[in-house]
């Protein structure tokens, strides 16, 4: 892209405006939920619980880019959103690589297990998240597949990428700031 382009990097993150990015990671995420919803809905493909987490933690991508978005950032409060922002990817990525890995490698003995809203209301947080990171018998299963990769597998390179990009854009930012 370089020879093309003389001069311009093409993962010139640090020239896009912080509003742009911001509003385009909500649009990004508020699509791929969507396809979620769309997956669960009409084509009845029910989540598991580890699957409702990442979409949580997309969701908080997500709004973090709208407020990004509407608040355009500077200095310490952009640190401020990129550290949220990170801690929430990082959690989805971290269960969206769990459950890949329990698709790779399912349980021998795979029953189906509470529902995510049984386990919060039955037992306390505590007992509760450790119940929904073993994963149930039908977090293994894989019920859709695109290109080979499973949901969770897709999630973990959205995650993935955010976490990356942000890297990117930080340290453009800080190169460009010295």
């Amino acid at each position: 892209m370089d020879a093309f382009l003389p001069g311009v990097h093409w993962l010139m993150f640090s020239r896009v405006p912080v509003r742009i990015l911001g509003l385009a990671l909500f649009a990004t995420c508020a699509a791929l939920l969507a396809f979620g919803l769309y997956l669960q809905h009409i084509q009845g493909i029910e989540p598991c619980p580890m699957c409702i987490m990442q979409r949580y933690a997309m969701m908080v991508c997500g709004v973090l880019g709208l407020i990004t978005g509407l608040h355009n950032p500077r200095g310490r409060g952009l640190l401020v959103y990129a550290a949220l922002l990170a801690a929430s990817a990082l959690a989805g990525a971290g269960i969206a690589a769990r459950q890949s890995w329990m698709q790779w490698y399912p349980p021998a003995v795979s029953e189906c297990g509470p529902g995510l809203e049984y386990m919060l209301e039955s037992f306390p947080l505590s007992s509760a998240l450790p119940m929904i990171f073993r994963g149930a018998g039908d977090c293994s299963a894989i019920d859709w597949t695109l290109l080979g990769l499973t949901i969770a597998n897709w999630s973990f390179l959205v995650f993935a990428s955010i976490l990356l990009g942000l890297g990117v854009f930080l340290l453009q930012r800080r190169k460009t700031r010295h």
